[in-house]
């Protein structure tokens, strides 16, 4: 498996990030960790195993980011302004920054002409990123693989409430998105799959609302809801990988 790393100086956060590409070509896919999690948690974790069959016949890349949710939505004594604030600054990293680059290697690395959509792909917290990516930036990411997410921003920010909540919040801003937004028809051109159990440690209730809300606003997203025995862990993350990634891949 090809792997690359790179460190660079991020304008958008004033600080230097870490990233690792996995694979030599194919479909783009952004890993971000679980919560408090680290670029490097893809190959810890061994998603990399899971994933290998796509990434090794060149079926897809894997780039594993780094999280600011030590400063942000696990740093429940902070400001809430100011960790909003600075998660937008994160959402700008990947917006203006990160994507850009994946698209940019992406093209280069296949030969492709036009500008490639990205999956956005996490489990847990990282799913809740992966859900909000895929949602706000629908010109950016036309796939989405989110594990066991929790999808109201009150998980990080409690009762507090402002406009960048609200930007960050899905169950929030879908709820109160037009049935005629223009981003419904990208989100129904795109492919999203949102993944939860019923067993141990899972939260479903977001998710639960998520396809209500979807099924009112006619957004047409494959929300798989597994049964009591499936557990908020990595062992059913990789059930659910090798299930799903040949529905985004194909």
């Amino acid at each position: 498996m090809e792997t690359r790393y790179y460190k660079e100086y991020s304008p958008a956060l004033g600080r230097d990030m870490e990233l690792k590409a996995y694979g030599h070509g194919g479909r783009p896919v952004l890993f971000i960790p679980c919560q408090n999690g680290r670029f490097f948690d893809f190959e810890n974790f061994h998603m990399t195993d899971v994933w290998a069959p796509w990434i090794d016949s060149g079926r897809c890349t894997v780039y594993a980011i780094d999280t600011l949710d030590q400063e942000t939505w696990s740093n429940a004594w902070g400001d809430a302004r100011w960790r909003i604030e600075r998660h937008e600054q994160w959402m700008r990293f990947i917006f203006d920054e990160i994507a850009p680059f994946i698209q940019d290697e992406t093209r280069r690395r296949n030969g492709w002409d036009g500008v490639p959509g990205i999956i956005a792909f996490g489990c847990s917290l990282g799913a809740t990123h992966a859900v909000n990516l895929f949602f706000r930036r629908p010109d950016l990411f036309d796939g989405l693989l989110a594990l066991s997410g929790i999808y109201t921003a009150s998980y990080g920010f409690g009762d507090y409430m402002d406009d960048l909540v609200y930007l960050n919040s899905p169950v929030d801003y879908l709820a109160g998105m037009a049935k005629d937004h223009p981003y419904i028809r990208l989100y129904n051109e795109h492919r999203g799959i949102i993944n939860v159990g019923t067993g141990p440690w899972e939260v479903p209730e977001t998710t639960f609302r998520v396809a209500d809300i979807c099924r009112q606003k006619g957004i047409n997203i494959w929300v798989d809801v597994w049964g009591q025995d499936c557990a908020h862990d990595w062992d059913w993350w990789y059930k659910q990988v090798q299930y799903h990634a040949p529905h985004l891949l194909d």
